[in-house]
């Protein structure tokens, strides 16, 4: 909380990807270390970066323009145009606001503060017990003082608008005030395969309704106080200096997927009974909690229905409340992802009968990232083996990074016992964000910024 709790909600004054999403088709994150000696330097160039910064308010803008353009080309029936739209966010790590002399207020976040890559082991990242520390790339066990996020409908206008916030810098020549420490840049997939993962199941469809900022949840979507994701707000009840008024925290997460050997993986222990196809398909949707089209198996549990993943207003009004949901798996695996990341009325129904219902408003992040990585070819499909990386630039917005994400990642998916209250069933791990066997998924190098 802060003495601006109560000063109204200005969308020009909240970075665009957090309560909106940047738009995107390509999407880079650009990690950099400000140089000792330009400080000041980099300083007075911030303010020749702000008119580049893209707020939530210009979000709605841009998205209202493509809402449009697409409407316009639907009543005259052609193909919509790709309109040339680009965003820019920049975050600072806690080393990074110390090197610009910000240290004499405490932002108020212990996960902050110390970094990510002195909670590693508890994240259960490979290699984090080893005197060397996680298996992190290099570069993610060097100083970053910050990350500039560039979205926009290609990769050229990508590339075009990181290399004008770049010479802002000075980036490339002698008088640079920052250096590149890592490049990554994703695009999101092409044709049927947008919005879905390299695993290939529809992505980002259950995210908190914001208060005073989602004015029409769809139904089974919890809505969350303004201040579970920005700071200072009403629901951060932490004391932010006001110059931290409605930030938040991101973390980032580069996530390598080995989808030959998942989808090997799923066609060798397909479920019995049916077609290989299918019981590969239903194994997948088992580990996951819901059918590659997005449709939650807790609705449907036997077979995929694509009509109901891709409606809004269905798929995701459940709650694990149906039948014996809280004390049998004949529908929903208690160790689904789905489900050990959002355990719903897990929770929030009152189980076993006189215990009170938990609340998990305070735990909720939104969720951003794309996909990086090229499709897999005929060649790694037909052997099994991946051979060029891909997988997922996965990124979470909160207020608070100990009750979100880390707690997210530490309580629940890497918690075997989470979902509580089953009895002699112990749950297990979260089979797609723990070293696991099943999906193959290793968390190789994040970052808090």
């Amino acid at each position: 909380m802060s003495s601006s709790q109560n000063t109204p909600l200005d969308l020009a004054n909240v970075q665009g990807d957090i309560l909106a999403g940047l738009p995107k088709k390509s999407q880079s994150y650009y990690f950099f270390e400000i140089d000792e000696h330009r400080v000041h330097n980099f300083r007075k160039q911030l303010l020749h970066l702000v008119p580049f910064i893209t707020t939530t308010a210009q979000v709605i803008s841009d998205k209202a323009k493509i809402v449009t353009a697409k409407k316009t080309a639907t009543d005259g029936k052609i193909a919509p145009p790709i309109l040339e739209i680009s965003g820019v966010n920049i975050a600072f790590t806690q080393k990074g606001l110390l090197e610009l002399g910000i240290n004499n207020e405490k932002i108020g976040d212990t996960a902050f503060e110390n970094g990510m890559l002195a909670n590693a082991a508890a994240l259960g990242d490979p290699g984090s017990t080893s005197p060397s520390g996680p298996d992190w790339i290099p570069a993610f066990k060097q100083h970053i003082h910050g990350m500039i996020l560039v979205s926009g409908e290609s990769p050229k206008t990508v590339h075009e608008k990181l290399a004008k916030v770049k010479d802002i810098f000075s980036v490339g020549r002698h008088d640079a005030s920052i250096h590149e420490v890592k490049h990554i840049g994703g695009n999101v997939r092409p044709g049927k395969e947008k919005g879905h993962e390299h695993f290939g199941f529809l992505d980002g469809i259950s995210q908190p309704a914001v208060q005073g900022f989602d004015t029409n949840p769809n139904p089974g979507q919890g809505t969350v106080p303004l201040g579970t994701i920005l700071l200072g707000r009403e629901g951060d009840t932490v004391t932010r200096p006001s110059w931290a008024l409605d930030g938040s925290f991101i973390s980032f997460r580069y996530l390598f997927q080995l989808v030959p050997e998942l989808n090997e993986f799923l066609k060798n222990n397909a479920i019995p009974g049916v077609p290989v196809k299918q019981g590969s398909g239903l194994l997948g949707a088992r580990l996951v909690g819901r059918w590659k089209s997005g449709a939650p198996i807790d609705l449907t549990p036997e077979q995929d229905d694509p009509v109901l993943g891709a409606d809004p207003l269905r798929n995701n009004n459940f709650s694990y409340n149906i039948l014996n949901d809280q004390t049998t798996q004949d529908r929903c695996p208690f160790v689904a992802h789905i489900r050990k990341t959002n355990p719903r009325g897990d929770l929030e129904t009152p189980h076993p009968p006189g215990t009170a219902p938990i609340s998990t408003a305070i735990h909720c992040i939104i969720r951003r990232g794309v996909q990086f990585g090229p499709e897999v070819s005929a060649d790694e499909a037909a052997s099994g083996k991946t051979k060029h990386g891909r997988g997922l630039l996965f990124a979470a917005y909160q207020s608070n990074i100990g009750n979100g994400f880390e707690f997210i990642q530490q309580s629940w998916a890497n918690n075997s016992a989470f979902p509580p209250f089953k009895g002699p069933i112990t749950p297990g791990w979260d089979p797609s964000l723990v070293r696991s066997v099943l999906s193959k998924v290793y968390l190789l190098n994040p970052q808090h910024v």
